[in-house]
């Protein structure tokens, strides 16, 4: 993975978990705007002041901006999906995750209506995995919705509000989430061992 990338999406997501709009987040950074908008959009080369000047800016040490903390989105859409022989049939791999904690699994059933659904941020670190059954469903992070049908799989961080929505009609989807039982970076108020999240 590029440095820029990952950069990008830490202090974006960084970002978005303080309720940041660009702005503040530069002048708490003490740097302007247009760089700090060229960083996260992963197209600036920024020096290591520019990134101790963002990681202070957002509470977070420097070294936490260079971290993968495995919770990018990631889709894996029906068409074009790899089938291969198993002991028990055909299988398709959907995702696989590393670490302890714990792990919850359900289906989700959405009626169609206007209105996202809206979820608080689950505890840090926490991932969802995403398969939908059936129906058209709109789901992720708030900032990185995905149009989702029957087959198609996504994992997303489950640790920053995110939002879900059956479109044109009622949608079935199976739900998994993972949670460490030690968070990954520390947020004031997190309790590793119990989600957070909360639908508005």
């Amino acid at each position: 993975m590029q440095t820029n990338e990952l950069v990008s999406r830490n202090i974006r997501r960084f970002r978005l978990e303080r309720e940041l709009s660009l702005g503040e987040l530069a002048a708490r950074a003490g740097i302007s705007k247009q760089t700090l908008s060229k960083v996260e959009a992963g197209v600036g080369n920024p020096t290591v002041d520019t990134l101790e000047r963002v990681g202070r800016g957002l509470g977070v040490g420097m070294l936490r901006l260079l971290t993968e903390w495995g919770t990018q989105v990631h889709l894996s859409p029906a068409d074009g999906a790899s089938w291969r022989a198993s002991p028990a049939g055909q299988a398709r791999h959907l995702d696989r995750v590393y670490g302890s904690g714990y792990v919850r699994t359900q289906l989700l059933r959405l009626e169609a209506g206007p209105e996202l659904s809206v979820v608080e941020p689950d505890g840090t670190g926490t991932l969802h995995q995403l398969y939908v059954v059936s129906g058209t469903l709109e789901a992720g992070p708030e900032a990185e919705l995905r149009v989702l049908g029957a087959g198609d799989f996504l994992r997303f961080p489950g640790d920053v509000r995110h939002c879900y929505r059956a479109v044109g009609g009622p949608a079935v989807s199976h739900l998994t989430t993972t949670a460490p039982s030690v968070p990954q970076f520390a947020r004031q108020g997190d309790d590793p061992a119990e989600p957070q999240g909360k639908v508005r």
